[in-house]
């Protein structure tokens, strides 16, 4: 997160005029977030990202809907998370299928609400992408997790170093701090993670959290 004096810098991202009209309008009166730019698909979000980054005005976040002409909102995660890696792009929109949210979660994207999310689930989505966090809409989780205990996913076939890992991805620690918690290099630690990931036939760092969360690995998030 830069240390930009008005907050966390957001760029909005929606082919409906209404909503991101709507959704500037309330990040706008909200303490610590700083709406930069707004656009109506993700060939206009690219555009407008490219002239901030000129500018030195790059979002932390992209809020994003998925759903757009020209160019939708998962092929728009690709190119941000390829051309600008320090910005994180969280997803909101009408649909909450398995499927649309594991391809959005692997096109890099670092959250996923839904449009029927309250104002504040909105902020908690925006304020964890900042913080190199994901957040997920309760019925998201719910349904991703169903999946996977559909799919009998367990820890058995971890050895105890991969539970190590396993629970420190649980804690949203990137690749190098795990290798900085563990002291091995950053390569191990990414080898590591690819192993867990394999092993518990996950496609997503977000899918191997739920897993620890739901052995027991790590608590659940808000339960302090």
């Amino acid at each position: 997160m830069s240390e930009r004096d008005a907050g966390i810098g957001v760029l909005v991202v929606d082919d409906h005029t209404v909503v991101r009209r709507g959704l500037r309008a309330y990040l706008e009166v909200v303490d610590g977030v700083d709406v930069v730019a707004e656009a109506s698909d993700g060939q206009e979000a690219l555009d407008r990202l490219a002239r901030l980054a000129t500018e030195q005005r790059l979002p932390e976040v992209v809020l994003m809907d998925l759903v757009m002409p020209r160019m939708d909102g998962i092929a728009a995660i690709r190119e941000i998370a390829r051309r600008y890696p320090d910005v994180r792009v969280v997803v909101l929109t009408s649909f909450g299928e398995v499927e649309r949210v594991q391809t959005a979660l692997q096109a890099g994207a670092a959250g996923y609400l839904l449009k029927d999310a309250e104002p504040e689930e909105v902020m908690q989505a925006i304020f964890a992408a900042a913080r190199g966090e994901v957040h997920l809409d309760a019925a998201v989780t719910r349904r991703l997790t169903r999946q996977m205990v559909s799919r009998d996913v367990g820890l058995s076939a971890l050895t105890p170093r991969e539970r190590d890992i396993l629970a420190l991805v649980a804690e949203g620690r990137s690749n190098q701090q795990i290798a900085e918690k563990l002291v091995i290099s950053e390569r191990t630690a990414r080898t590591h993670v690819s192993h867990v990931l394999s092993k518990l036939n996950l496609t997503s760092r977000t899918q191997a959290a739920l897993v620890a969360i739901r052995e027991g690995l790590v608590p659940p998030p808000g339960s302090d």
